[in-house]
C-alpha cells in the first residue's frame, strides 16, 4: 500500500483537482499546495450533507424499524428485505443472498480500486427493557449492541455516496453482513469471495463511552481474538449421603474452573494480555442427589495468533488432566464448525494514518482519539486478516441526556444523533480513499464487476 504522504505527479494532481470540483459546490485552485484542503472540503460537506433532516430523520427511521423487529445471526431476513428495498429504491445494484442473509451493494464505477465499508445486522438473544415507543416486538431478541444503528449508518452513507456516484473514481462494496455476535458471518462472507480485488474495508462501532462527535481507534492489535469452548465431566452419580460410592463430578469441575484460572495468572507472560472465563455450569438437580456428569463452558481472549493457540490447547489439557485427578473423564468442544475462533482484529498502520487525516479533517483532530485494545472481539478480524481493514469507534454519549448502559445491556440505548457522523465518516473514508489511490490501482489488470 502506498504512503498517503507520498507525492503524487503533476499529472495526477490535475486529475485530482478536477474530480475535486465534481465533489464540491466551489472552484478549487489547481495548485497541488491546496490538495489537503480540498479533501477536507469533501468531508466537510458529506457531514453538512448527513446532518440534513431530510437524510438524518430517515436514518432514525430505518434504525428504529430495525429495532422493532431484531432477528438473530442468519436469521435477518426482515432486515436484509429492508435493505434491498432501501438500495432498490436508490438503483443501487447488489447480491444476495450471501451467507444467508446478507446483502453486498456496489456503487461507482464498477472497476478498480474497489474500497468496503461494513455494517453488522443481527441482534442479541434477550429481553429489551427499555421502555419506549419502539421498543422490541419480538420477545427474547434486542438490539442490544448497536447493529441496528451501523445499518442505518451504512445505509446513510450509502445515500451520499450515491449522490456523486457518477464522481466517484472506483468501486465503493457495500457490506451488509450477518451473524456477527458468534456466528462468524465474516468469515462465511469472505469465503464467498465479497472482497475480491477489494484493497481495503473499514468498520465502526457506536460507544457509549465516547463523547458525540468524537472518534476513537489505534493502529495494531485493537480488539482481542476470541474463542469458545464447552466441557462435559463425567463420574457416577449417587446419595449424597454416601459420596465414597460415587465419583462425584462436581468437585472435579469446581477443581477444574480454579485450575483454568492459573493459565493466565501463572503461565501467561503479565505483558501479554489473556482471559479465561468460565461462564457456564451445569450438573445436579436435587439437593442429595450427585449427578453423573457436570457441563461447563466459556471462553478465552488473547492479543496474538500464538498466546491464543497455547492458551486453547493448555485448556484442553487442564480440563481433562484434573477431571482424570478426580477419577472423571471430560471432552472437550471448542464449536469450531458453529462458532469459528475469531481472530484478532488488527488495524493497518498505513489506514490509521489515513484515517486520522480523514476523521480530523472531518471534527478536528482533537476529536480523533487514540485508546488502548479492548479484550471483547469482533469477527471485522477476519475482513482485516485478509485485506488491509481499519476498525474505529463513534461517539455517542451526551451527557446531558443521562448515561448510555453499556452494550449487551437489556437497557442499552441508542443516541440517534450519532447516526449523520457515522454515515458521513463512512462515506468518507470510502470516497477520498477512492480518490487517494486511484493512481495506484488504475492501471491494474483487475475484474470489474458486472453487478454495475
Amino acid at each position: 500500500m502506498l504512503n498517503l504522504r507520498d507525492n503524487m505527479e503533476f499529472s495526477t494532481w490535475v486529475c485530482l483537482i478536477f474530480i475535486l470540483q465534481l465533489f464540491l459546490p466551489m472552484p478549487i485552485s489547481s495548485d497541488s499546495s491546496l490538495s489537503t484542503k480540498g479533501f477536507a472540503e469533501i468531508s466537510a460537506n458529506f457531514l453538512n450533507l448527513a446532518k440534513k433532516p431530510e437524510l438524518a430523520d430517515w436514518m432514525i427511521g430505518i434504525r428504529r424499524k430495525i429495532h422493532e423487529n431484531p432477528e438473530l445471526g442468519y436469521q435477518e431476513f426482515e432486515t436484509s428485505k429492508l435493505i434491498r428495498a432501501e438500495l432498490d429504491k436508490m438503483g443501487i445494484p447488489y447480491k444476495h443472498p450471501v451467507a444467508v442473509t446478507g446483502v453486498v451493494g456496489f456503487i461507482g464505477t464498477g472497476g478498480p480500486p474497489f474500497v468496503a465499508i461494513r455494517a453488522d445486522m443481527d441482534a442479541l438473544p434477550m429481553q429489551e427493557n427499555v421502555e419506549w415507543e419502539h421498543k422490541s416486538k419480538i420477545p427474547g431478541k434486542m438490539h442490544a449492541c448497536g447493529h441496528d444503528a451501523h445499518v442505518a449508518i451504512l445505509l446513510g452513507a450509502t445515500k451520499i455516496l450515491q449522490e456523486h456516484q457518477n464522481n466517484l473514481q472506483g468501486t465503493v462494496v457495500l457490506v451488509f453482513q450477518p451473524a456477527e455476535e458468534g456466528g462468524g458471518g465474516a468469515k462465511k462472507m469472505l469465503d464467498a469471495g465479497i472482497l475480491e480485488n477489494v484493497e481495503a474495508i473499514f468498520g465502526l462501532h457506536v460507544s457509549v463511552d465516547l463523547p458525540i462527535g468524537k472518534v476513537a481507534s489505534r493502529p495494531g492489535p485493537i480488539m482481542a481474538g476470541s474463542g469458545f469452548f464447552e466441557a462435559v465431566i463425567s463420574g457416577k452419580g449417587g446419595h449424597a449421603a454416601i459420596p465414597q460410592h460415587t465419583i462425584d463430578p462436581i468437585l472435579a469441575a469446581s477443581n477444574v474452573i480454579v485450575s483454568l484460572q492459573h493459565l493466565v495468572s501463572r503461565e501467561a507472560d503479565p505483558l501479554d494480555s489473556q482471559v479465561v472465563t468460565v461462564a457456564k455450569f451445569q450438573g445436579g438437580g436435587a439437593f442429595n442427589v450427585i449427578p453423573d456428569s457436570v457441563t461447563i463452558g466459556g471462553t478465552f481472549r488473547a492479543f496474538s495468533k500464538e498466546s491464543f493457540m497455547q492458551l486453547k490447547q493448555r485448556i484442553e489439557e487442564v480440563i481433562t488432566g484434573q477431571a482424570a485427578v478426580q477419577r472423571c473423564s471430560a471432552t472437550v468442544d471448542f464449536f469450531l464448525d458453529q462458532k469459528p475462533h475469531f481472530p484478532v482484529t488488527v488495524n493497518s498502520q498505513d489506514l490509521h494514518e489515513y484515517f486520522q487525516q480523514v476523521a480530523g479533517d472531518m471534527l478536528g483532530i482533537r476529536n480523533v482519539k487514540d485508546m488502548q485494545p479492548l479484550m471483547g472481539s469482533e469477527d471485522f478480524a477476519f475482513f482485516s486478516e485478509a485485506v488491509p481493514g481499519y476498525y474505529f469507534f463513534l461517539g455517542m454519549k451526551n451527557d446531558t441526556r443521562g448515561k448510555l448502559e453499556p452494550g449487551h445491556s437489556p437497557y442499552f440505548t441508542i443516541n440517534e444523533d450519532a447516526l449523520p457522523y457515522g454515515a458521513a465518516l463512512q462515506a468518507s473514508l470510502a470516497a477520498r480513499y477512492l480518490l487517494e489511490f486511484h493512481p495506484k490501482s488504475h492501471f491494474q489488470e483487475t475484474k470489474f464487476h458486472d453487478e454495475l
